[in-house]
């Protein structure tokens, strides 16, 4: 059973209760890094178009790598109380498994810095997977995004975190 937590202890409210951005002023500029990952099922036509480069708007995986880069560096403008970083480094890698249907994007991020960058790799593979869905619907609008989730963050107060292994990254097959 989850702890419920008081507005003190999230530190994006004040005492009472109202939104704020974290003030990291006092905070020591240390290396930051985080990865994330998430997977998009598709049909085996679709799986083939992006494996071979048959999809008429271009180079799926490669506007999608572009999208997630550009994505990681708008992160504050797309979630309220981010912050806005000067990123270091970011890429943005694809596993197509034409075996499970399923395409990984994996998305690392890294600064010298105040605070972590676990939102930013966040939106970088929520956007690239966004992106892959964009380029193929007209092949198949019954694509699947699921299993998005932070896999390890370094630097900062609180540490390091690797989440644990995950089996189950998307909703069961349908025809299961």
């Amino acid at each position: 059973m989850e702890e419920q937590l008081t507005t003190r202890e999230l530190n994006h409210f004040d005492g009472e209760g109202n939104a704020v951005m974290v003030d990291v002023s006092e905070k020591e500029v240390t290396r930051r890094a985080a990865a994330a990952e998430g997977f998009i099922r598709v049909s085996r036509g679709v799986m083939e178009a992006i494996v071979h480069r048959g999809v008429s708007k271009g180079d799926v995986l490669g506007v999608a790598r572009v999208a997630g880069i550009m994505a990681v560096k708008n992160t504050p403008n797309l979630i309220p109380l981010c912050h806005p970083l000067q990123i270091t480094n970011c890429a943005v890698d694809f596993e197509p498994d034409p075996e499970s249907g399923t395409v990984r994007a994996l998305c690392t991020v890294r600064v010298d810095g105040r605070t972590g960058v676990e939102m930013e790799a966040l939106t970088g593979v929520s956007v690239a997977l966004l992106t892959i869905y964009d380029m193929c619907k007209a092949l198949d609008k019954g694509m699947e995004i699921g299993g998005v989730r932070l896999l390890e963050k370094s630097g900062g107060k609180s540490g390091r975190y690797v989440a644990k292994p995950c089996e189950q990254l998307l909703l069961p097959d349908p025809g299961e």
